[in-house]
């Protein structure tokens, strides 16, 4: 790595290596070698006077390209696609005569952009069901240790610990439904001229329009893609690029939603992200243990869900059948937007695989708020051993008042139960109102649920990822 030029962080700090593969230029060139390959091998199939030669030469010469040597033909041809033709005629002279036959620049561009969206979504769905099983293990842990349930983070009724996770799991399933069905209707540019209409690969084929759409069916085949556009014009609609980029921006909203959480929770001292033994929590406090973590998760989480605007303008403005203004931000947005998904998938999948769980703090700040939310069963038992419900009703809400004011002016103890215990009008003893505050009795369903969510929806989705389900929580290089 050069010292004296910007270095990318997500390549160099955060992404995976193998979502900067998808991206390389190593990957994007050996994919234009590999259609031009699958066209050579089309056209001849179909009847275009080919040489067997001239097919093997390309595919002897698909991934050993010389970059150095493209960059000088571009210097000179100011055109990269023909910068590679020329450089693949140079090492494969038996090819020379047919590389890129009848083809645009947008055959090898716009199909190998289309490739890359199907890797990079591959990889993000592996990515998702590892975190994924990652929480369910933590929910199925956790299933039935009662927490204080926040809503406006404010005290609410309790839930547990796992139905917390199952949350944050969710929306990661909906955000792997949504991947899912963009890979399963993600379609081919194919083979389509200039402008769209097929106009050279006509002549080529002596105006047979049938087998020039069994050529364009033939060649996405070859590539692996069943579906292709029903038209296109020189490109294909950037209307797709942010489709896939919404979804993205969908994962980053779970995963930003989870970090806060954890950042919420770790303030709470009730549950923390991982903290290897020798990292520092803050240069100047050593006593902190900073939720980084879950903070760059958001940062990254933030820049993907920005990206999604990047393809959202550029499908908004294209002209006619094509303008290029679309060719540099796509350059930058789209691959910036799959590496800032990975990284924080892999952060995810590292913060759920060793969250620390404090269940005596959980326990602590549950009890000083569960007597308020006792309360209202202390009054259906007064009520039917003859007690007036409304004047019940008043009485705890004079003693809760009184109880809260002691607590947030003096900073005592919950008294409540202590008060009502003391009222004739309850006529229940300190013991018996112990009976009351026990956790389990407000969760409701909370374990029942995480049981039946997890067998019902999360089971089902982890077998259609049976290896992703088995990844370990990878180890982050800073």
């Amino acid at each position: 790595m050069a010292s004296d030029r910007y270095s990318n962080p997500l390549t160099e700090r955060y992404a995976s290596p193998e979502m900067s593969y998808v991206f390389s230029a190593q990957f994007k060139f050996g994919a234009w070698r590999r259609l031009w390959l699958a066209l050579a091998e089309a056209e001849r199939e179909l009847g275009l006077p080919i040489p067997d030669e001239a097919v093997e030469a390309i595919r002897a010469h698909l991934d050993d390209f010389d970059l150095k040597r493209a960059a000088e033909l571009e210097r000179q041809l100011r055109h990269d696609v023909m910068a590679h033709v020329h450089h693949l005629g140079e090492q494969a002279p038996a090819a020379r005569a047919i590389i890129h036959l009848g083809a645009t620049s947008a055959y090898v561009g716009d199909n190998t952009d289309l490739i890359q969206h199907r890797e990079a979504l591959r990889l993000v769905a592996r990515r998702i069901a590892a975190v994924v099983a990652a929480l369910a293990r933590f929910a199925r842990e956790h299933r039935d240790l009662p927490t204080l349930g926040f809503t406006h983070f404010q005290p609410a009724q309790p839930t547990t610990v796992g139905k917390r996770a199952t949350l944050w799991i969710q929306d990661l399933l909906l955000d792997l439904e949504e991947v899912e069905f963009r890979l399963a209707t993600l379609r081919f540019r194919g083979v389509r001229g200039t402008t769209g209409t097929q106009a050279s690969f006509m002549d080529l084929f002596e105006g047979d329009g049938a087998k020039v759409e069994r050529l364009n069916r033939l060649v996405a085949k070859k590539m692996g893609f069943e579906q292709v556009y029903g038209v296109t014009g020189q490109t294909y609609t950037r209307k797709t690029d942010y489709a896939c980029l919404s979804t993205l921006a969908g994962v980053a909203q779970s995963a930003s939603k989870f970090a806060n959480d954890v950042r919420l929770l770790s303030h709470l001292k009730e549950v923390e992200e991982p903290f290897e033994e020798q990292q520092i929590g803050s240069s100047a406090m050593p006593y902190k243990r900073n939720p980084m973590r879950s903070e760059r998760i958001n940062a990254l989480a933030r820049h993907a869900i920005v990206l999604s605007l990047d393809p959202a303008f550029t499908a908004a403005q294209q002209w006619f059948e094509r303008t290029l203004d679309d060719s540099a931000n796509k350059r930058i947005a789209v691959p910036e937007a799959y590496l800032s998904v990975d990284s924080v998938l892999l952060l995810m999948h590292n913060v759920a695989g060793g969250m620390v769980v404090y269940p005596e703090m959980i326990r602590r700040r549950l009890m000083e708020e569960l007597p308020f939310m006792a309360t209202e069963n202390l009054m259906m038992r007064a009520a039917k051993k003859g007690g007036d419900r409304q004047d019940l009703h008043e009485r705890v809400r004079v003693h809760s008042l009184e109880a809260g004011r002691q607590v947030k002016q003096h900073g005592l103890a919950n008294d409540l139960m202590d008060r009502i215990a003391a009222d004739p009008a309850f006529g229940v003893t300190r013991a018996e109102l112990e009976e009351d505050l026990r956790a389990e009795l407000y969760v409701g369903r909370a374990p029942g649920q995480v049981d039946e969510f997890l067998a019902e929806l999360v089971e089902p989705a982890l077998a259609r990822y049976p290896h992703a389900a088995q990844d370990a929580a990878p180890e982050l290089t800073v």
